[in-house]
């Protein structure tokens, strides 16, 4: 590891705004941020962007990002102390861990931004929006609570649309190119570090907004992996 990650690593540690696998949270994220504002995720936060513009845009909500990367985190959670935001935070943990942080309802949004897409089909299960992971979202998020997607993928973005169609969710809202528009919502302005990369290529910003308010039975799984593998051979 470079010395400049074991110095993120070490002051994070002393972060009061940054927590690395902490022991009996559910239900106490009120204490924390000493009020009772909704609460909103960021999933595989990466250095904190939508965290942060996010805690900047609306003070009266509170806003978590989770990353298992603590030398990224530390950007965010180091710009969201130097500018007193306090009603933005980091945990540090893997994504599938999620679960044991929160409990039932205490979570009103998620917003998941530029995850690794997970390209290959073999890998489909370990996509932020397959729903393996929609099922843990679903034991902490609130009855009408939304799912955010920002993704410069086109496959990821279809892969979400085949999931929201085949269990019957209620889309929101949703974009094949954001920037296409002329009157953007100030939340999809936030640019992160990855988005700048534009590692896919793809020359757009694809986003859906859904809400994860059914039952997700787990015997359609095998019927999404079928049709994940036609698109595959299409």
């Amino acid at each position: 590891m470079g010395q400049k990650k074991l110095i993120r690593f070490e002051a994070i540690r002393h972060f009061d705004n940054v927590l690395e696998y902490p022991k009996d949270m559910p239900g106490q994220w009120k204490q924390f941020f000493k009020n009772e504002h909704p609460i909103t995720l960021e999933l595989a936060c990466g250095k904190g962007e939508y965290a942060v513009g996010l805690g900047r845009l609306y003070p009266s909500r509170n806003f978590i990002g989770i990353d298992i990367k603590g030398n990224r985190i530390w950007r965010g959670a180091k710009t969201a102390l130097d500018e007193g935001l306090n009603n933005v935070a980091f945990l540090r943990s893997q994504i599938d861990k999620v679960t044991d942080y929160f409990q039932p309802g205490e979570v009103a949004e998620i917003w998941i931004t530029f995850p690794d897409p997970q390209l290959r089909t073999s890998r489909a299960k370990k996509r932020l929006t397959h729903p393996r992971f929609l099922r843990l979202y679903q034991r902490f998020l609130q009855s009408n609570g939304l799912v955010h997607l920002k993704t410069d993928s086109p496959d990821l973005y279809e892969f979400t649309l085949t999931v929201i169609n085949l269990f019957g969710l209620e889309v929101i809202d949703q974009s094949g190119d954001v920037y296409a528009n002329t009157d953007i919502k100030q939340e999809l302005q936030i640019k992160t570090h990855y988005e700048g990369l534009d590692i896919a290529q793809s020359n757009r910003i694809h986003y859906l907004c859904f809400r994860l308010n059914k039952e997700l039975p787990v015997e359609k799984d095998e019927a999404l992996k079928q049709l994940i593998g036609e698109q595959a051979t299409d």
